[in-house]
């Protein structure tokens, strides 16, 4: 094994008060430098599949809305290809970038529902779409995935059905709030404690 001797890893840090103005400068109200965010749309008109909003809040262990989060989504097409492969959607990014609401915290974004994508064994993975989060106090990103409830796929999805407590599972589910619209809460501490992946 090489060692390194220069070029070491740097340390991680929290996100701190100015990561909207370098990576949401609009939503921080900043508006004379680009024309809009990067990643504030993953969509098109031209965009193929069901077109669904996803939403949700950040909680604190209190209870308490985070309002300072930005979240990164990541997803499959309608088809369930990333952007690259052959054959996946070239209207549709794959990633979007959205920050929680200065006074309540909650976020939004416009997607398409995503199609099941393939495991490393051959078995599919249900739709899901992967969600990384930071904020002041955070050290390092958070990951998770949000997937949708009634799937007949939840049962058989290769990450699920290794998670050791099984009553948390839920904690990764999105609840349809109107048709087309996913509320998906993420609980940083407490009783509901989203579950995160170490990845």
């Amino acid at each position: 094994m090489q060692r390194l001797t220069h070029l070491h890893e740097s340390p991680s840090q929290t996100a701190g008060p100015y990561v909207h103005i370098g990576c949401v400068p609009n939503f921080a109200g900043i508006t004379d430098v680009y024309e809009a965010d990067l990643g504030a749309a993953m969509v098109t008109d031209n965009t193929k599949g069901e077109r669904i909003t996803v939403t949700g809040t950040v909680f604190d262990g209190t209870g308490t809305p985070l309002r300072d989060a930005m979240m990164e989504l990541w997803q499959a097409d309608a088809q369930g290809l990333y952007p690259g492969r052959d054959g996946a959607d070239p209207t549709f990014t794959g990633w979007g970038r959205t920050a929680g609401d200065a006074e309540t915290g909650q976020w939004s974004m416009e997607t398409v529902r995503p199609g099941p994508v393939p495991f490393t064994d051959g078995r599919m993975m249900a739709p899901h779409i992967s969600i990384w989060l930071v904020a002041r106090g955070i050290n390092i990103g958070l990951q998770t995935r949000m997937y949708f409830p009634g799937d007949p796929m939840l049962g058989d999805d290769p990450w699920l059905t290794r998670i050791e407590h099984q009553n948390r599972v839920p904690t990764l589910i999105a609840q349809e709030t109107t048709p087309g619209t996913f509320k998906f809460d993420i609980h940083l501490q407490g009783p509901d404690e989203t579950i995160f992946f170490d990845v």
